[in-house]
């Protein structure tokens, strides 16, 4: 994946897949901007999210996991994402789980915090996409999927109560 940097709209960005086709998107991708970033395509990878909460003693809860029904490459926005997720295994699910657990640890975050990966269902082998300490549309998606008052609940760790 090649992106020119601070370019709005993906504007001279795209996946190559040989040196020739490297070469002329790295001219393209210059010709908007200074600087080029280069990172490894993870189109086609399964799109997991987890809701994690956290409170100032430390205990820690995940409240929801979701799944896009389509895969990496097709944007969150023009998908449809089911909650619980359906096809992660057991070994998936708690591999997922126990890192968004470690991640909002090792961040210190308090309160609400939603968690985005790309699972490369072949290997198990994952990345963080995206880390939102805050309440967003996928916790609203979260609470009317379980039922879990995650607004109401951040609101009380701000004010300094504790999950239990």
């Amino acid at each position: 994946m090649l992106r020119a940097a601070y370019c709005l709209g993906g504007q001279g960005s795209g996946i190559v897949y040989n040196e020739e086709e490297l070469r002329h998107k790295v001219g393209v991708a210059l010709a908007v901007s200074p600087q080029v970033l280069l990172e490894e395509s993870v189109a086609g990878w399964k799109e997991v999210e987890y809701e994690v909460v956290r409170d100032i003693y430390d205990n820690c809860i995940t409240v929801c996991n979701m799944e896009n029904f389509d895969p990496m490459g097709i944007h969150t926005g023009e998908s449809i994402v089911v909650a619980p997720s359906q096809t992660l295994t057991n070994d998936e699910y708690h591999m997922l789980r126990s890192a968004s657990i470690k991640i909002i640890r090792h961040l210190g975050i308090v309160g609400e915090c939603n968690i985005q990966y790309g699972l490369d269902p072949s290997s198990h082998r994952y990345v963080v996409i995206e880390v939102n300490a805050r309440l967003s549309r996928s916790s609203a998606l979260a609470s009317k999927a379980t039922g879990y008052p995650l607004a109401l609940v951040a609101a009380k760790i701000a004010l300094g109560k504790g999950l239990f």
